[in-house]
């Protein structure tokens, strides 16, 4: 078993968004982004099968998806998606997001 505080282990950048990889193994990979207000995750998909999911920890802002779609997201909004499904976000304040992929990339 391990244990790690993402508020200890990850804080933000006034440059770009910040990630840290929290867990990696053959069954799923959880990494950590951290996006100060304006700071975004472009739309992106990745040419495997497997899922995502993107949890809002802190914060505010939306989730980015195909062809200009959005969706609101706050603390506590969790987004699942095929992985080959276009997907992003912009942070509207500072936001702390949690990603798991199953199986990883």
């Amino acid at each position: 078993m391990k244990k790690i505080n993402l508020y200890e282990a990850n804080g933000f950048s006034e440059k770009t968004f910040k990630n840290l990889l929290v867990h990696d193994s053959p069954y799923f990979k959880i990494l950590n982004f951290n996006f100060k207000a304006g700071q975004e995750l472009p739309v992106h998909s990745h040419d495997i099968e497997g899922q995502a999911s993107l949890v809002v920890i802190e914060g505010e802002g939306e989730f980015l998806g195909k062809d200009g779609a959005t969706i609101p997201a706050k603390a506590g909004d969790v987004l699942i998606s095929d992985i080959s499904e276009p997907h992003g976000l912009r942070a509207k304040t500072d936001l702390r997001l949690l990603v798991t992929i199953a199986p990883p990339i």
